[in-house]
């Protein structure tokens, strides 16, 4: 047991000395207010999105998750039944599921409510936005879903905006 404490230990040293010539983690900064969806690695940014968030009956937790699966062609399991994969399927085309247990990131069959408080927690994306955001992160990305604008987040948003 002391073996395997040492060896996680040595494991995290390492990783806390990495080279900073090493590209920065990419991370998922979701702003709930602003309804936008940031692609960031390090502080820079490589993606803003326009989504949907939870509506004010169902809203969006707020905190700091990881992505724990990435689903294509998911299956929606709903109250009322199953939908399969497909142009009806309440998830779109791809599924992102989130360490806050039920949440995700996903796509929609309602492009309509993208920009919209209008998801039951989850954050909705339009299709080819879900799909270039799919290929471009793993399980273990960090998603920040943020209540309240932070300074930070709004330099960032006005730039990615002028852009």
């Amino acid at each position: 047991m002391a073996v395997l404490a040492i060896a996680a230990f040595e494991v995290r040293a390492e990783d806390a000395t990495r080279s900073p010539n090493l590209p920065e983690r990419r991370r998922i900064v979701v702003s709930i207010p602003d309804r936008k969806l940031l692609l960031l690695e390090g502080e820079r940014v490589l993606r803003v999105y326009d989504v949907a968030v939870g509506k004010r009956s169902t809203p969006t937790p707020e905190g700091r998750f990881a992505i724990i699966n990435r689903v294509p062609h998911p299956t929606w399991y709903g109250p009322s039944g199953t939908v399969a994969p497909g142009k009806n399927n309440p998830l779109g085309s791809r599924w992102m599921g989130l360490s806050a247990k039920g949440y995700g990131i996903h796509g929609t069959n309602a492009p309509s409510s993208i920009g919209k408080a209008a998801s039951h927690g989850c954050v909705r994306m339009r299709q080819q936005d879900l799909e270039e955001l799919f290929e471009m992160v793993t399980v273990g990305t960090t998603v920040e879903l943020q209540g309240e604008p932070s300074e930070l987040l709004s330099k960032i948003l006005a730039v990615a905006v002028s852009e």
